[in-house]
């Protein structure tokens, strides 16, 4: 069980004060994270991971990768060592495979394991369990893999691979990274080639890590969409990675700059991944003050430092299509509009109601509560923001929000509470550990009135 679910809930509080300011980093990505363990257990030899989050959800997939015969180990200088069994050569667990709260993990070793002649079973925390993966099953299935679970596809779940797995060609009905890398990592263990076809391009971490990695991987765009094709069977050779700063985790103290008066704050090492960066165009369309500096390459992908200044943000209406490269981040652009000037409308990002938490439903409440008005859609939220003045927020705040075991629900309204007159609570922060161990001990380095909540 992960901390913040063997544990008594920790009740925080936000409250209003002084202006942040400083210089902080933040954890590796999380989505690069998962990957590197699994693509080092993928390669014959010892591949060295730095940086990597040590967050509880690419904790559960070291764990699935040791059950399977890999070995991942943290060293004393706070890198990892991963030693893979090459491709096709996992063994079958010896227990069930608890993946806590990680949907990502679960979904790519899924994929792994369908290509795979083993039997693994697979289940979660209680939020993860609530998760749809019927999205994974169907075209799995398609490639041999058998699934036996509850109803919807939901965890538990047990995974009986393919003795002969077939490769496919895919389209994806939704654009799903989580989909489209659990398709190529079983593919890797099918004969032929694999095609993924996505209607719009999503995080591409998988496609660059294989490369990285030595697989023969192509991408190009037709009238379907971008094509992705993997060659099976290749000899996966060892590659160092060095991870980048999670630009998810970025977002939470970047906003909070932007929306705390007399802020400004760099957060160093920031991925820029053009798949990732939805949330900083948004939030440049909205006036936000944003530079970028010290642009280079790490791990394979862009980085750059990020500043963030208090700025007068206005509402706009954020193009739907931008949608899979700030799925993780709407949340935090939510509190963004709620400080902005004038109406943000979102569509498109019904990918929310199936996260941790129905992620519209969640922010709906949570800013109604604290005095945000708002509209709820089926696939968006139109909020009507406060009109910050240059003192600070009109927002009354004073509520305490449910975070329904979801981390970026609880980072939100915590940063929604750094801006509002009365702050905000929340019912727990220790899940926060799953993605950004340290959230909340960074706030308070940069100037964060954020307390733990007294009776």
């Amino acid at each position: 069980m992960t901390a913040s679910h063997s544990a008594a809930p920790r009740p925080h509080q936000a409250l209003p004060g002084k202006p942040l300011a400083g210089k902080a980093s933040v954890p590796g990505d999380k989505s690069i994270s998962h990957r590197a363990l699994i693509f080092g257990a993928l390669a014959v030899g010892e591949t060295r991971v730095s940086g990597l989050l040590e967050g509880e959800d690419v904790l559960r997939t070291a764990a699935a990768m040791r059950a399977m015969g890999a070995e991942a180990e943290r060293l004393p200088d706070g890198s990892w060592r991963v030693r893979g069994v090459g491709v096709g050569g996992f063994a079958e667990p010896a227990d069930v495979l608890d993946m806590g709260n990680a949907g990502t993990g679960a979904r790519l070793v899924m994929g792994l394991v369908a290509s795979h002649a083993m039997t693994a079973i697979f289940t979660g925390d209680a939020s993860l369990r609530r998760r749809p993966m019927g999205r994974v099953i169907e075209p799995l299935s398609l490639m041999g893999a058998r699934f036996i679970g509850r109803s919807g596809g939901r965890l538990p779940l047990a995974v009986v691979g393919a003795q002969q797995p077939l490769p496919i060609s895919y389209t994806l009905p939704v654009a799903s990274a989580q989909v489209k890398s659990a398709l190529l990592l079983a593919g890797l263990n099918a004969p032929g080639i694999t095609s993924v076809i996505e209607p719009e391009p999503t995080r591409d971490h998988t496609e660059n890590l294989l490369r990285h990695f030595g697989a023969k991987v192509e991408v190009h765009d037709d009238e379907r969409g971008r094509v992705i094709t993997l060659a099976g069977q290749p000899e996966l050779r060892p590659a160092d990675i060095d991870v980048p700063g999670d630009p998810s985790s970025a977002a939470f103290p970047l906003v909070a700059a932007l929306i705390v008066p007399g802020s400004e704050i760099t957060i160093t090492g920031v991925g820029m991944n053009p798949l990732r960066t939805g949330l900083f165009d948004t939030l440049l369309d909205m006036g936000a003050d944003l530079t970028f500096s010290n642009r280079r390459e790490q791990g394979g992908e862009p980085v750059a430092d990020i500043t963030a200044r208090h700025s007068r943000l206005k509402g706009i209406t954020v193009p739907p299509e931008r949608a899979p490269s700030m799925i993780d981040e709407y949340p935090i652009l939510f509190v963004a509009a709620a400080c902005a000037e004038g109406k943000t409308i979102v569509r498109g990002a019904k990918e929310l109601r199936v996260k941790e938490s129905d992620r519209l439903a969640a922010m709906a409440r949570a800013l109604a509560a604290n005095g945000v008005a708002l509209e709820e859609l089926e696939d968006g939220l139109i909020i009507t923001g406060d009109g910050q003045a240059p003192q600070g927020s009109a927002l009354v705040g004073g509520a305490s929000v449910a975070t329904e075991l979801d981390h970026r629900i609880a980072m939100s309204a915590l940063v929604l509470g750094l801006a509002a007159k009365n702050g905000v609570a929340v019912d727990d922060v220790g899940m926060i550990d799953t993605s950004f161990p340290g959230f909340v001990a960074l706030i308070q380095g940069l100037g964060g009135n954020l307390t733990p909540e007294t009776a």
